[in-house]
């Protein structure tokens, strides 16, 4: 059965899918089968009928496990707003027992399965279940993208104790350079690894303003290891 991991992030526009395509390529440099989704997003656009959402072509063109965008992104929605609203909007509420099927299908075509979340941690995906349901109901070990800007350090400790409160393993963070040149980077990276329960596993040191083709390069810790080792 494959390893997984289930990306989230400290709020929208973090680089969530920038992470996780350099995960997708660290993992197959290391000669891993890896499959990818992104199982809500809003903000798709309708090419030939069909919605189709950028992050999620990204991952599946960057996964090794070829699947249908149904199965990388199940729940697509044309509104721009958080998912329970558009869900509510376009009259088709997301299916968290369906997204765990098909991720389970998937780990038996794949050494790794990456998992994208939508927004943050805490972000409804209907009236009663948030993101962090679904990545209970998931049960891969989380991982949390830190934003390296101002504001970050009460945006990830507040994210990591909600993690913490959940049944969910936490497998560390990464951090994402989200502005070259931020000033006093080390302090906050320092302040960070010391106040953050889990290990940093890696940082992301450019958030380019499109993700191209090529996997950004992650520079991994010690930590990350023990989990792609």
């Amino acid at each position: 059965m494959a390893q997984g991991f289930f990306i989230t992030g400290t709020g929208t526009g973090v680089g969530k899918t920038l992470v996780s395509l350099a995960l997708i390529g660290e993992l197959r440099r290391r000669g891993f089968r890896v499959a990818a989704m992104k199982p809500v997003a809003t903000g798709a656009v309708r090419r030939n009928g069909e919605l189709r959402h950028a992050d999620a072509e990204l991952l599946m063109a960057a996964a090794s496990v070829p699947v249908s965008y149904e199965t990388v992104n199940a729940f697509a929605y044309e509104t721009p707003v958080s998912p329970h609203i558009a869900a509510d909007l376009e009259k088709r509420p997301i299916n968290v027992d369906a997204i765990v099927a098909q991720s389970q299908a998937l780990a038996k075509r794949a050494d790794w399965v990456i998992v994208e979340g939508v927004g943050g941690w805490e972000v409804p995906l209907s009236e009663h279940e948030r993101v962090s349901d679904l990545a209970e109901a998931l049960r891969w070990p989380v991982i949390l993208v830190v934003d390296l800007r101002l504001g970050c350090l009460n945006h990830a400790l507040l994210s990591a104790a909600a993690i913490g409160r959940c049944c969910v393993r936490s497998a560390g963070w990464i951090g994402n350079l989200i502005e070259p040149g931020f000033p006093y980077l080390s302090e906050y990276l320092q302040t960070l690894d010391e106040l953050l329960p889990d290990p940093r596993l890696a940082l992301l040191p450019r958030c380019p303003g499109e993700a191209g083709s090529e996997p950004p390069e992650l520079f991994l810790s010690a930590a990350f290891e023990q989990w792609a080792g």
